[in-house]
Protein backbone atom coordinates (compact mmCIF):
# COMPACT_ATOMS: atom_id res chain seq x y z
CA UNK A 1 0.00 0.00 0.00
CA UNK A 2 1.62 3.13 -1.06
CA UNK A 3 1.42 6.29 0.94
CA UNK A 4 1.65 10.09 0.24
CA UNK A 5 5.06 10.09 1.74
CA UNK A 6 6.49 7.80 -1.08
CA UNK A 7 5.56 10.53 -3.41
CA UNK A 8 6.48 14.10 -1.35
CA UNK A 9 9.40 14.89 -2.92
CA UNK A 10 7.81 15.88 -6.76
CA UNK A 11 11.88 14.73 -8.19
CA UNK A 12 11.02 10.67 -7.70
CA UNK A 13 7.32 11.64 -8.64
CA UNK A 14 7.30 9.55 -12.27
CA UNK A 15 6.00 11.68 -15.35
CA UNK A 16 2.13 11.96 -15.60
CA UNK A 17 0.39 11.68 -18.67
CA UNK A 18 -2.26 13.74 -19.76
CA UNK A 19 -5.59 12.60 -18.56
CA UNK A 20 -8.04 12.13 -21.47
CA UNK A 21 -10.51 15.27 -21.88
CA UNK A 22 -13.80 14.81 -19.36
CA UNK A 23 -16.21 17.18 -20.06
CA UNK A 24 -17.47 19.52 -16.92
CA UNK A 25 -21.08 18.56 -15.48
CA UNK A 26 -23.66 21.32 -16.23
CA UNK A 27 -23.57 21.99 -12.15
CA UNK A 28 -19.79 22.23 -11.83
CA UNK A 29 -17.60 25.30 -11.41
CA UNK A 30 -14.29 24.51 -14.36
CA UNK A 31 -12.02 26.74 -12.16
CA UNK A 32 -12.96 23.90 -8.73
CA UNK A 33 -13.41 20.43 -10.89
CA UNK A 34 -10.21 19.15 -10.15
CA UNK A 35 -10.28 19.76 -6.35
CA UNK A 36 -13.74 18.42 -5.59
CA UNK A 37 -15.54 15.56 -5.75
CA UNK A 38 -18.16 15.54 -8.54
CA UNK A 39 -21.62 15.54 -7.75
CA UNK A 40 -24.33 13.81 -9.77
CA UNK A 41 -26.34 15.90 -11.87
CA UNK A 42 -30.09 15.81 -12.77
CA UNK A 43 -31.03 13.61 -15.66
CA UNK A 44 -31.35 15.76 -19.11
CA UNK A 45 -35.09 16.51 -19.59
CA UNK A 46 -36.81 14.39 -22.19
CA UNK A 47 -37.67 16.01 -25.45
CA UNK A 48 -41.46 16.21 -24.49
CA UNK A 49 -40.43 18.35 -21.30
CA UNK A 50 -41.72 22.44 -22.10
CA UNK A 51 -39.76 24.70 -23.46
CA UNK A 52 -36.83 26.52 -21.54
CA UNK A 53 -37.06 29.39 -18.95
CA UNK A 54 -36.24 32.81 -19.91
CA UNK A 55 -32.65 33.63 -19.69
CA UNK A 56 -31.62 34.75 -16.35
CA UNK A 57 -31.64 38.60 -15.70
CA UNK A 58 -28.27 40.09 -15.75
CA UNK A 59 -28.93 41.92 -12.41
CA UNK A 60 -30.30 38.74 -10.04
CA UNK A 61 -29.17 35.87 -11.37
CA UNK A 62 -29.38 33.60 -8.71
CA UNK A 63 -33.10 34.73 -8.51
CA UNK A 64 -34.09 33.01 -11.43
CA UNK A 65 -36.38 29.85 -10.85
CA UNK A 66 -37.01 27.60 -14.13
CA UNK A 67 -41.01 27.83 -14.13
CA UNK A 68 -42.76 24.60 -12.74
CA UNK A 69 -43.42 21.56 -14.97
CA UNK A 70 -45.08 18.29 -14.55
CA UNK A 71 -43.87 16.18 -11.88
CA UNK A 72 -40.45 13.96 -12.57
CA UNK A 73 -40.34 10.40 -10.83
CA UNK A 74 -37.41 10.98 -8.17
CA UNK A 75 -34.47 8.97 -9.90
CA UNK A 76 -31.42 7.77 -7.72
CA UNK A 77 -28.06 9.50 -7.52
CA UNK A 78 -25.43 7.04 -9.67
CA UNK A 79 -22.48 6.72 -8.05
CA UNK A 80 -19.81 8.17 -9.98
CA UNK A 81 -16.62 6.55 -9.66
CA UNK A 82 -13.08 8.78 -9.81
CA UNK A 83 -11.87 9.14 -12.93
CA UNK A 84 -9.20 6.53 -14.49
CA UNK A 85 -6.07 7.20 -13.86
CA UNK A 86 -3.09 6.45 -16.21
CA UNK A 87 -2.82 2.31 -16.43
CA UNK A 88 -0.31 0.63 -14.16
CA UNK A 89 -1.08 2.99 -10.65
CA UNK A 90 -2.80 2.02 -7.76
CA UNK A 91 -6.29 3.94 -7.00
CA UNK A 92 -4.63 4.80 -3.73
CA UNK A 93 -1.91 7.07 -5.81
CA UNK A 94 -5.08 8.88 -7.20
CA UNK A 95 -5.83 9.93 -3.46
CA UNK A 96 -2.80 11.37 -3.06
CA UNK A 97 -2.09 15.52 -3.06
CA UNK A 98 0.66 14.75 -4.94
CA UNK A 99 -1.96 13.42 -7.44
CA UNK A 100 -4.33 16.20 -7.18
CA UNK A 101 -1.73 18.72 -7.47
CA UNK A 102 -0.30 17.46 -10.67
CA UNK A 103 -4.02 16.96 -12.26
CA UNK A 104 -4.67 20.67 -11.00
CA UNK A 105 -1.90 22.25 -13.78
CA UNK A 106 -4.33 23.28 -16.33
CA UNK A 107 -5.16 25.95 -13.64
CA UNK A 108 -2.15 27.98 -13.92
CA UNK A 109 -2.85 27.89 -17.63
CA UNK A 110 -4.65 30.71 -19.16
CA UNK A 111 -8.21 29.89 -20.62
CA UNK A 112 -7.60 29.99 -24.03
CA UNK A 113 -4.45 27.66 -23.60
CA UNK A 114 -6.68 25.09 -21.77
CA UNK A 115 -9.11 25.63 -24.40
CA UNK A 116 -6.56 24.76 -27.08
CA UNK A 117 -5.26 21.39 -25.33
CA UNK A 118 -8.62 20.69 -24.15
CA UNK A 119 -11.46 19.39 -26.92
CA UNK A 120 -14.79 20.77 -26.42
CA UNK A 121 -17.30 18.14 -24.68
CA UNK A 122 -20.09 16.86 -26.71
CA UNK A 123 -23.39 19.54 -26.02
CA UNK A 124 -26.74 17.38 -24.42
CA UNK A 125 -29.13 16.94 -26.50
CA UNK A 126 -31.32 19.51 -24.81
CA UNK A 127 -30.85 23.30 -25.75
CA UNK A 128 -31.10 24.39 -22.72
CA UNK A 129 -29.59 22.07 -19.71
CA UNK A 130 -31.43 22.05 -16.59
CA UNK A 131 -29.31 23.27 -13.40
CA UNK A 132 -29.52 21.36 -10.52
CA UNK A 133 -30.89 23.10 -7.18
CA UNK A 134 -28.55 25.45 -5.65
CA UNK A 135 -26.47 25.41 -8.20
CA UNK A 136 -25.33 28.22 -10.19
CA UNK A 137 -27.06 28.62 -13.62
CA UNK A 138 -24.91 28.07 -16.42
CA UNK A 139 -22.84 31.42 -17.44
CA UNK A 140 -24.15 32.87 -21.08
CA UNK A 141 -21.24 32.19 -23.56
CA UNK A 142 -21.45 35.88 -25.03
CA UNK A 143 -19.56 36.92 -21.27
CA UNK A 144 -16.24 35.52 -21.62
CA UNK A 145 -15.51 35.47 -25.56
CA UNK A 146 -12.64 32.63 -26.09
CA UNK A 147 -9.19 34.22 -26.37
CA UNK A 148 -7.41 33.84 -30.16
CA UNK A 149 -4.51 31.45 -29.48
CA UNK A 150 -1.12 32.89 -29.14
CA UNK A 151 1.60 31.76 -32.32
CA UNK A 152 4.09 30.01 -31.76
CA UNK A 153 7.34 30.83 -32.92
CA UNK A 154 8.76 27.66 -35.30
CA UNK A 155 11.62 26.43 -33.78
CA UNK A 156 15.12 27.42 -36.01
CA UNK A 157 15.60 25.13 -38.19
CA UNK A 158 18.97 23.04 -37.21
CA UNK A 159 21.94 21.51 -39.47
CA UNK A 160 22.56 17.59 -40.34
CA UNK A 161 24.94 18.24 -37.17
CA UNK A 162 22.22 19.65 -34.49
CA UNK A 163 23.68 23.27 -35.01
CA UNK A 164 21.20 25.62 -35.71
CA UNK A 165 21.40 26.99 -38.91
CA UNK A 166 21.93 31.17 -39.41
CA UNK A 167 18.34 32.58 -40.32
CA UNK A 168 18.78 34.59 -43.77
CA UNK A 169 18.71 37.43 -44.35
CA UNK A 170 16.11 39.30 -46.72
CA UNK A 171 16.89 39.92 -50.26
CA UNK A 172 17.78 44.14 -50.38
CA UNK A 173 18.68 44.44 -46.86
CA UNK A 174 22.71 45.71 -45.57
CA UNK A 175 23.87 47.29 -42.73
CA UNK A 176 21.27 48.89 -40.56
CA UNK A 177 20.57 52.55 -41.20
CA UNK A 178 21.84 53.83 -37.87
CA UNK A 179 25.52 52.21 -38.78
CA UNK A 180 25.18 54.14 -42.31
CA UNK A 181 23.95 57.51 -39.94
CA UNK A 182 26.68 57.25 -37.32
CA UNK A 183 29.83 56.61 -40.50
CA UNK A 184 28.49 59.07 -42.22
CA UNK A 185 28.60 61.34 -39.16
CA UNK A 186 31.71 60.48 -38.00
CA UNK A 187 33.35 61.08 -41.49
CA UNK A 188 31.80 64.22 -41.54
CA UNK A 189 33.28 65.36 -38.20
CA UNK A 190 36.94 64.45 -39.62
CA UNK A 191 36.71 66.23 -42.28
CA UNK A 192 35.34 69.34 -40.87
CA UNK A 193 38.32 68.93 -38.16
CA UNK A 194 41.11 68.12 -40.84
CA UNK A 195 40.26 71.08 -42.63
CA UNK A 196 39.84 73.05 -39.47
CA UNK A 197 43.47 71.66 -38.66
CA UNK A 198 44.75 72.92 -42.12
CA UNK A 199 43.06 76.85 -42.09
CA UNK A 200 44.19 76.85 -38.49
CA UNK A 201 48.00 76.03 -39.35
CA UNK A 202 47.93 78.05 -42.65
CA UNK A 203 46.81 81.47 -40.22
CA UNK A 204 49.62 80.39 -37.61
CA UNK A 205 52.14 80.11 -40.57
CA UNK A 206 51.06 83.34 -42.26
CA UNK A 207 51.08 85.22 -38.67
CA UNK A 208 55.05 83.64 -38.03
CA UNK A 209 55.89 84.56 -41.52
CA UNK A 210 54.04 88.68 -41.05
CA UNK A 211 55.54 88.61 -37.60
CA UNK A 212 58.86 89.66 -36.23
CA UNK A 213 61.55 87.55 -37.26
CA UNK A 214 64.32 86.21 -34.58
CA UNK A 215 67.21 88.25 -33.86
CA UNK A 216 69.91 86.30 -35.32
CA UNK A 217 67.43 86.15 -38.53
CA UNK A 218 67.32 89.94 -38.51
CA UNK A 219 70.81 90.70 -37.90
CA UNK A 220 71.64 88.06 -40.58
CA UNK A 221 69.05 89.56 -43.30
CA UNK A 222 70.32 93.26 -41.97
CA UNK A 223 74.02 92.25 -43.52
CA UNK A 224 72.39 91.45 -46.96
CA UNK A 225 70.14 94.83 -46.99
CA UNK A 226 72.76 96.54 -48.90
CA UNK A 227 72.43 95.00 -52.06
CA UNK A 228 68.62 92.94 -51.34
CA UNK A 229 66.97 96.66 -51.06
CA UNK A 230 66.50 99.41 -53.79
CA UNK A 231 68.56 102.54 -52.89
CA UNK A 232 65.77 104.58 -53.09
CA UNK A 233 64.21 102.61 -50.38
CA UNK A 234 67.50 103.05 -48.36
CA UNK A 235 68.19 106.67 -49.67
CA UNK A 236 64.64 108.08 -50.16
CA UNK A 237 64.92 111.12 -53.05
CA UNK A 238 62.47 113.74 -50.63
CA UNK A 239 62.88 113.31 -46.70
CA UNK A 240 59.73 115.12 -44.91
CA UNK A 241 60.29 116.40 -41.45
CA UNK A 242 57.36 117.84 -39.86
CA UNK A 243 58.15 119.64 -36.93
CA UNK A 244 61.78 118.90 -36.18
CA UNK A 245 63.71 121.61 -37.15
CA UNK A 246 64.81 124.23 -34.80
CA UNK A 247 62.01 125.46 -32.60
CA UNK A 248 59.36 122.84 -34.42
CA UNK A 249 60.30 123.81 -38.19
CA UNK A 250 59.33 122.08 -40.60
CA UNK A 251 62.28 120.36 -42.39
CA UNK A 252 62.63 118.95 -46.20
CA UNK A 253 65.98 117.01 -47.88
CA UNK A 254 65.89 116.31 -51.62
CA UNK A 255 69.01 113.63 -52.42
CA UNK A 256 71.27 115.44 -54.92
CA UNK A 257 74.28 112.58 -55.49
CA UNK A 258 74.52 108.70 -54.61
CA UNK A 259 78.36 107.56 -54.53
CA UNK A 260 78.36 104.58 -55.76
CA UNK A 261 79.28 101.53 -53.84
CA UNK A 262 82.74 100.42 -52.89
CA UNK A 263 85.11 99.60 -50.35
CA UNK A 264 85.89 102.16 -46.70
CA UNK A 265 89.70 102.66 -48.13
CA UNK A 266 89.87 106.44 -48.08
CA UNK A 267 86.26 106.84 -46.89
CA UNK A 268 87.48 108.14 -43.30
CA UNK A 269 90.47 110.05 -41.62
CA UNK A 270 92.77 108.17 -40.25
CA UNK A 271 91.60 107.87 -36.79
CA UNK A 272 88.02 106.81 -37.16
CA UNK A 273 89.23 104.19 -39.73
CA UNK A 274 90.80 102.69 -36.98
CA UNK A 275 88.21 102.98 -34.61
CA UNK A 276 85.79 101.03 -36.87
CA UNK A 277 88.41 98.88 -38.15
CA UNK A 278 87.64 95.90 -35.34
CA UNK A 279 84.24 95.57 -36.96
CA UNK A 280 85.47 95.40 -40.47
CA UNK A 281 84.02 96.58 -44.25
CA UNK A 282 82.15 94.70 -46.35
CA UNK A 283 79.97 97.85 -48.39
CA UNK A 284 79.60 101.32 -47.79
CA UNK A 285 77.02 103.01 -49.32
CA UNK A 286 76.76 107.32 -49.27
CA UNK A 287 74.39 110.33 -50.43
CA UNK A 288 74.02 113.40 -50.22
CA UNK A 289 71.04 115.51 -49.69
CA UNK A 290 70.59 119.51 -49.71
CA UNK A 291 67.35 121.16 -47.60
CA UNK A 292 64.74 122.99 -49.12
CA UNK A 293 66.48 126.45 -48.16
CA UNK A 294 69.62 125.48 -50.84
CA UNK A 295 71.62 126.48 -47.78
CA UNK A 296 72.68 123.27 -45.91
CA UNK A 297 74.26 120.19 -47.79
CA UNK A 298 74.32 116.64 -45.41
CA UNK A 299 76.17 113.41 -46.31
CA UNK A 300 74.83 110.48 -44.88
CA UNK A 301 76.78 106.90 -45.22
CA UNK A 302 76.31 103.44 -44.05
CA UNK A 303 78.99 100.69 -43.49
CA UNK A 304 78.47 97.04 -43.32
CA UNK A 305 80.44 94.94 -41.26
CA UNK A 306 81.59 91.78 -40.96
CA UNK A 307 80.80 91.54 -36.96
CA UNK A 308 78.36 89.14 -35.45
CA UNK A 309 76.31 90.38 -32.86
CA UNK A 310 78.67 90.50 -30.20
CA UNK A 311 80.99 92.14 -32.08
CA UNK A 312 78.13 95.23 -32.77
CA UNK A 313 77.81 95.25 -28.79
CA UNK A 314 80.89 95.52 -27.40
CA UNK A 315 81.30 98.28 -30.50
CA UNK A 316 78.51 100.34 -29.39
CA UNK A 317 79.42 100.24 -25.91
CA UNK A 318 83.30 101.31 -26.95
CA UNK A 319 82.00 104.29 -28.80
CA UNK A 320 79.37 105.53 -25.99
CA UNK A 321 81.76 104.62 -22.38
CA UNK A 322 84.54 106.89 -24.11
CA UNK A 323 82.43 109.11 -26.17
CA UNK A 324 83.98 108.48 -29.71
CA UNK A 325 80.84 110.62 -30.99
CA UNK A 326 82.00 113.41 -29.52
CA UNK A 327 85.78 113.86 -30.75
CA UNK A 328 85.87 116.56 -33.74
CA UNK A 329 89.03 114.60 -34.89
CA UNK A 330 86.65 111.32 -35.68
CA UNK A 331 84.10 113.35 -37.99
CA UNK A 332 83.06 111.40 -40.98
CA UNK A 333 83.67 112.73 -44.19
CA UNK A 334 81.21 114.33 -46.55
CA UNK A 335 80.79 113.37 -50.70
CA UNK A 336 80.60 116.30 -52.65
CA UNK A 337 80.13 115.76 -56.33
CA UNK A 338 81.66 117.97 -58.61
CA UNK A 339 78.23 120.20 -60.71
CA UNK A 340 76.60 119.78 -57.80
CA UNK A 341 75.40 122.50 -54.47
CA UNK A 342 77.51 120.25 -52.36
CA UNK A 343 80.75 120.42 -54.72
CA UNK A 344 82.49 123.09 -52.15
CA UNK A 345 81.21 120.33 -49.20
CA UNK A 346 85.15 119.67 -47.32
CA UNK A 347 86.69 118.92 -44.71
CA UNK A 348 86.49 122.71 -43.38
CA UNK A 349 82.88 123.23 -44.09
CA UNK A 350 82.31 120.12 -41.42
CA UNK A 351 79.76 121.77 -38.70
CA UNK A 352 77.81 118.65 -37.15
CA UNK A 353 77.64 115.03 -37.29
CA UNK A 354 76.25 111.85 -35.42
CA UNK A 355 77.94 108.38 -35.38
CA UNK A 356 75.51 105.31 -34.80
CA UNK A 357 76.65 101.75 -33.94
CA UNK A 358 73.42 100.01 -34.72
CA UNK A 359 73.18 96.75 -32.43
CA UNK A 360 70.73 94.83 -34.23
CA UNK A 361 71.91 94.53 -37.66
CA UNK A 362 75.67 95.09 -38.48
CA UNK A 363 75.87 98.70 -39.80
CA UNK A 364 77.17 101.71 -38.86
CA UNK A 365 75.49 104.91 -40.03
CA UNK A 366 76.77 108.63 -39.90
CA UNK A 367 75.53 112.00 -40.76
CA UNK A 368 78.21 114.96 -41.43
CA UNK A 369 76.09 118.59 -42.48
CA UNK A 370 78.32 121.54 -43.42
CA UNK A 371 76.87 125.20 -45.30
CA UNK A 372 76.54 125.16 -48.79
CA UNK A 373 78.30 128.51 -49.52
CA UNK A 374 81.55 126.73 -48.68
CA UNK A 375 82.22 129.08 -45.70
CA UNK A 376 84.23 127.15 -42.81
CA UNK A 377 83.02 126.35 -39.26
CA UNK A 378 85.56 127.44 -36.40
CA UNK A 379 83.86 124.87 -34.13
CA UNK A 380 81.96 122.11 -35.05
CA UNK A 381 79.37 120.66 -32.71
CA UNK A 382 77.99 117.22 -32.37
CA UNK A 383 74.52 116.64 -33.50
CA UNK A 384 73.41 115.98 -29.99
CA UNK A 385 74.25 119.01 -28.51
CA UNK A 386 73.59 121.28 -31.41
CA UNK A 387 69.83 119.58 -30.73
CA UNK A 388 69.95 120.77 -27.20
CA UNK A 389 67.18 122.71 -26.09
CA UNK A 390 68.68 126.55 -25.50
CA UNK A 391 71.74 125.95 -27.75
CA UNK A 392 73.34 128.79 -29.48
CA UNK A 393 76.24 128.04 -31.39
CA UNK A 394 76.14 128.59 -35.35
CA UNK A 395 75.42 124.38 -35.91
CA UNK A 396 71.91 124.52 -33.75
CA UNK A 397 70.84 127.75 -34.96
CA UNK A 398 71.13 127.10 -38.27
CA UNK A 399 69.67 123.76 -38.11
CA UNK A 400 72.91 121.75 -38.98
CA UNK A 401 72.59 119.44 -35.92
CA UNK A 402 68.96 118.55 -36.21
CA UNK A 403 69.87 117.90 -40.28
CA UNK A 404 72.40 115.28 -39.74
CA UNK A 405 70.59 114.01 -36.71
CA UNK A 406 67.56 113.86 -38.54
CA UNK A 407 68.90 111.90 -41.74
CA UNK A 408 70.63 109.49 -39.87
CA UNK A 409 67.68 108.43 -37.85
CA UNK A 410 65.76 107.93 -41.52
CA UNK A 411 68.57 105.95 -42.68
CA UNK A 412 69.28 103.87 -40.19
CA UNK A 413 65.14 102.68 -39.74
CA UNK A 414 65.19 102.35 -43.97
CA UNK A 415 67.74 99.68 -43.12
CA UNK A 416 65.70 98.16 -40.04
CA UNK A 417 62.81 98.13 -42.41
CA UNK A 418 64.74 95.95 -45.18
CA UNK A 419 66.27 93.43 -42.63
CA UNK A 420 62.41 93.16 -41.53
CA UNK A 421 63.14 94.95 -37.87
CA UNK A 422 59.92 97.65 -37.50
CA UNK A 423 60.63 100.14 -34.93
CA UNK A 424 63.59 102.07 -33.44
CA UNK A 425 66.54 99.90 -31.34
CA UNK A 426 66.98 101.29 -28.05
CA UNK A 427 70.96 102.61 -28.58
CA UNK A 428 71.90 105.73 -27.95
CA UNK A 429 73.92 108.09 -30.83
CA UNK A 430 77.25 107.62 -30.27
Amino acid sequence: MSTDAEFADARRIPPIPPHPPVAPAPDEDPHTAVLRRRVPAAPPVPPAAPPAPPAPSAHHPAASVPPPGPARPAVPPRPTAPPPGPAGQPAAFRDTAAYHLARSQDLWHEPHERAAATPPAPEPASATPSAAPGSRPPTPAAEHPPRPPRPRTPPPPQTAGGVPAPSPRPAGTGRRPGARMITAAACLVLGIGLLGGAAAGSWLTATRADGPPSREAAFAKGRDAWHNTPVDTLFPRTVEGLGIGPGGADRTWSRIAVAPDGGCADAYDAPLAQALARAGCVRLLRATYLDATRTNVITVGAQTTEADLAGMLALNTRFSTQSLGHRTDLMPLPYAPKGTPAERFGRAQRASWTVRVLTDIPVVVYAVSGFADGRTVAAPQPAEAATRAGATTAPAESGLGHDAKDLADRVAAAFRTASGIPGKSAESPA
